[in-house]
Order: structure tokens, then C-alpha cells, then sequence
């Protein structure tokens, strides 16, 4: 098949921000293959998501939760061919937002731009809120320090933020280095639990016959098991700090996506052989992982605690460092206000971007913990389920904008680059991707789910609804959104 075509830069009638040059650009080229793919697996957190995940996913899909993973990784592939073909095209640091709105229009860019904002920054205040939550509980545990974990919280993010200030370069290294560390304690806590329990190992969990209720059991863990991936999209964001972005960006999607789905397969067979294929015992564990690792060898216990700790902070870092580029782009082309899309001019970094997301996430913890006050859970909100409960929330808006990416795929390929136009990967693949979303979206807002879970697709609608009639009350009053949306193509 003849090579994609580059989609060329089109320049902007009314720019939000006065011309667009040099001093609305990000640091241009200074993050490589290597940079992008450790941030973007920093940014899905294996340690924090397995962590807090995996024992329920093994309630719902039983000794057999690993298939569940195998299922959501297949499903995740379809999505990362889906954004690997836009980012062949047209690498933006918009991402989602540009590819919707270069294929349906500016109105479909800006709802983009608000469900992927709110969703990202919903799901990041988890993220904000165990970072400080599980410091304050490994303290607990090993010192018998009492330290409130929002004044952490605080510290944490603060010391986050000024990495992030610095420069991407910097940031997306510590992010990095934090990854590895997590990732080779996990691996040697698994392959130690594996090599303890050699005795009676087997390949139960990877039998659907041993799926709890078949197909219904997977189905109800498929959208933990989705969220285990979720920052598999973060090196997209960087495309315009990245190095030959056509080419980094799809490869750092795949290998990111690879890594995990091994990775996550490994701790998941290891995490059940450790108990001994009984669910029981698993699920009433806080954390099973950990649990496992002071069963195999004492002291691995300590630094699982800490590859916990490394995990939260490295997501907190790249996760905010991504998708706050997100804001930051469509601030720059006018979709939102602005002075989001202002750079800071000696480092070339999107401070005022990074502050609203942050700071946002911040108000949405002190406002979730009145909430939970006034409705009696106690005076101080629990960061182990606001992690969970806001990871939800926020993961159902932005599964509907992968939904909206991977049905935009193939008429945006037919109108930008129909020479290049392939059957599979631009046809079948995204409407495989396409479905693979509509099952956990389904579990996730069907009736009859525990509050406040069922008043989350509630809450999902009217979050779609509201940024429909802002869209289209900003395109009626400025028609020049359409030269804008995805103007600003990252190696240009």
C-alpha cells in the first residue's frame, strides 16, 4: 500500500492567541522513542492500577480474571491502531480532539475538547488523591505516622507541578525512571511468587471453562480491565515534543500497549497462583499484590509498598504532563479559552494548561469530600474509593471519545488520504475498536448499579449534552473554528 500522506498545515483566519508562531509552540523535537513510550506506560501506572484493581476484577471473572485482561489488551490494540493511523496523517498535540474535529467538524471538536477535558481531569483527581492516600497509608503501616494524606496529597502534587514547570524533558524523565522502578519490582515480586508456588502451578487461569459465569463474568470485569490500560493514548499528546512524531508515536502506542498487557498478564497469573486459585481469600485481601509479596519473601513486601508509592507519583507526572497538552491545544486553536493555550516562554511549557488541570482536579477532591459528608460516609473522604469512584466517572467519558476516534478513523482516512485508504486497518480494525468500547460503556451505565456508580452515566449525559449546546452555540458565533481545529500539526 502506498505511504499515508502528511496532512499539511493550514493556516489559521483568526488565531486565539495572535499569530501562530514560534511563541505558541511547545519545545519542538526534545523527547525521543524511548522518552515518549516510558512516559506513556508511567502515565497507566501498572502498580496503582493493579494494585486497586485486581481484586475485583477477580470477583467478577474468577480465577480466570487473567483472560479478562487478555480481552481488554485485544480490545486496547484496536484503539492504538486507531490512533497510530491519525498520528501517521497528522501527529497533534491534540490528539482525540483534533482527529474528531478534523472528521466531523468544529463542533465535534470542541464537545471533544470538553468531554475529554472533563474525563481526563475527573480520572486524574483519583490519581491526585491515592498519591497522597497511599503515602499516608504506607507511613501508617511501617511507622505508625498519622499524617492526614490530603496534606500530602498537597506536598505530592506541588512537588509534581514544579517538575512538570521545568520542562517536559526533565519531567518525562523522572515520570520514566519512577516506571522502572515499579515495573522491576512487580516483575520480581511475580516471577519470585511464581518460583515459591512452582509446586502446584497451572494453567486454570487462562481456562474460560473457569471464568465465573462465562461470557456475563468477563463482560462485568471488562471495563476494570479496560481501565488497567488507560493512559495508553499519553505519547499522542507529545507529538509535537517528539522526535520524527509519524514515526515515534505509533510505535510508542504499540510497545506501550505490548509491555503492559505482558506485564499486567504476569502479575495477574502470579497474584492467583499466590493464593492458590482461591477467590475468596483474593478478593478479601485490601491489596492482593502486596498481600502475595509478604507471603513469598518479607522484605519484598517493603518495596512493593514503595513501587506503589513511585507508580502513583509517575502517573500524577505524565498523566498531568499529557493531558493537560490536551487543554493546552485547544486553548491554543480557540476551542477553549485562550489563555489556556499561552507557552511559557523560557521553557516552552503549557504552565497555564498544567495549572487548570491540576488545580481543577484539586477543586473536584474538596468538592466529591463535601459531598460525601453531606450525604453521611464520614467526615473525611476516603481516597481508596474516590479512587474508585472517580476513575469511573471519569472513564466513562472518555471511553465515548475513543468511541467517537475509532468511528472517525475511516472517513477521515477516505477524505485526507484516500490513496492510502486500507481495508483492515482503516475498516475493520477501528470498527472492531469501535465495539470493543461499546461493552464496557454498556456495564458501566446499565441500570441498577450500587450509588453513587448509577448516577454516574446520568451525570455522563449531561456532560455530553452540555458541551453539544456550547459547541454549537461557539461554531454559529465563530465560523473560523474550522480553519483552526487541528491547524497546528506537530512537525511542521
Amino acid at each position: 500500500m502506498p505511504e499515508a500522506t502528511p496532512l499539511p498545515l493550514t493556516e489559521s483566519k483568526s488565531p486565539p492567541v495572535g499569530e501562530i508562531g514560534q511563541e505558541h509552540r511547545l519545545n519542538k523535537g526534545v523527547l525521543g522513542l524511548v522518552d515518549i513510550s516510558a512516559a506513556t506506560m508511567a502515565n497507566v501506572a501498572p502498580a496503582m492500577s493493579f494494585f486497586f484493581g485486581f481484586g475485583f476484577l477477580a470477583v467478577t471473572a474468577g480465577v480466570a480474571a487473567p483472560l479478562t485482561i487478555l480481552a481488554a489488551g485485544v480490545a486496547i490494540a484496536f484503539l492504538a491502531n486507531t490512533l497510530s493511523e491519525f498520528a501517521k496523517i497528522t501527529p497533534s498535540t491534540g490528539g482525540f480532539i483534533t482527529f474528531v474535529g478534523k472528521t466531523f467538524g468544529p463542533t465535534s471538536a470542541v464537545t471533544t475538547a470538553l468531554l475529554a477535558g472533563t474525563g481526563y481531569i475527573v480520572a486524574m483527581a483519583s490519581v491526585i488523591a491515592i498519591s497522597g492516600g497511599f503515602f499516608s497509608l504506607t507511613l501508617n503501616y511501617y511507622f505508625g505516622w498519622n499524617i492526614p494524606w490530603g496534606i500530602l496529597t498537597v506536598l505530592l502534587t506541588v512537588g509534581a507541578v514544579a517538575m512538570m514547570i521545568r520542562g517536559v524533558s526533565i519531567s518525562t524523565k523522572i515520570a520514566g525512571a519512577f516506571f522502572s522502578f515499579e515495573l522491576f519490582i512487580l516483575v520480581v515480586v511475580s516471577i519470585a511468587s511464581i518460583i515459591k508456588h512452582s509446586g502446584h502451578l497451572s494453567l486454570v487461569p487462562f481456562e474460560p471453562s473457569h471464568i465465573t459465569s462465562g461470557f456475563s463474568g468477563l463482560a462485568a470485569g471488562f471495563p476494570l480491565a479496560i481501565y488497567l490500560f488507560i493512559g495508553w493514548e499519553n505519547s499522542a499528546a507529545l507529538a509535537e515534543e517528539t522526535d520524527n512524531p509519524r514515526r515515534n508515536v505509533p510505535r510508542a502506542v504499540f510497545l506501550s500497549v505490548g509491555i503492559m498487557l505482558v506485564s499486567y498478564l504476569l502479575f495477574a497469573y502470579s497474584t492467583v497462583t499466590g493464593f492458590g486459585y482461591n477467590v475468596t481469600k483474593l478478593s478479601s485481601s485490601a491489596i492482593p499484590f502486596i498481600s502475595v509479596a509478604h507471603g513469598t519473601i518479607g522484605v519484598l513486601a517493603v518495596f512493593a509498598y514503595l513501587a506503589g508509592l513511585t507508580s502513583t507519583l509517575g502517573a500524577l507526572i505524565a498523566g498531568s504532563n499529557s493531558q493537560a497538552r490536551l487543554i493546552f491545544n485547544s486553548g491554543r486553536e480557540g476551542l477553549l479559552p485562550s489563555w489556556v493555550g499561552q507557552v511559557e516562554q523560557g521553557r516552552r511549557t503549557p504552565r497555564n494548561a498544567i495549572f487548570t488541570f491540576v488545580g481543577t482536579g484539586l477543586g473536584i477532591i474538596g468538592i466529591w469530600a463535601i459531598v460525601d459528608s453531606l450525604h453521611g460516609h464520614g467526615v473525611q473522604l476516603n481516597p481508596i474509593n474516590f479512587f474508585d469512584e472517580a476513575s469511573t466517572m471519569g472513564t466513562i467519558l472518555v471511553l465515548v471519545v475513543y468511541l467517537a476516534t475509532n468511528l472517525a478513523l475511516p472517513f477521515f482516512i477516505r477524505r485526507y488520504a484516500p490513496e492510502s485508504f486500507n481495508p483492515v486497518r482503516h475498516g475493520v480494525l477501528p470498527i472492531l475498536g469501535a465495539a470493543s468500547i461499546v461493552v464496557p460503556l454498556y456495564y458501566l451505565s446499565k441500570p441498577g448499579q450500587a450509588s453513587p456508580y448509577n448516577l454516574y452515566p446520568y451525570i455522563a449525559l449531561a456532560v455530553l449534552v452540555a458541551s453539544i449546546i456550547y459547541a454549537s452555540f461557539l461554531t454559529r458565533h465563530d465560523p473560523t473554528i474550522a480553519d483552526r481545529v487541528g491547524s497546528i500539526v506537530a512537525d511542521h
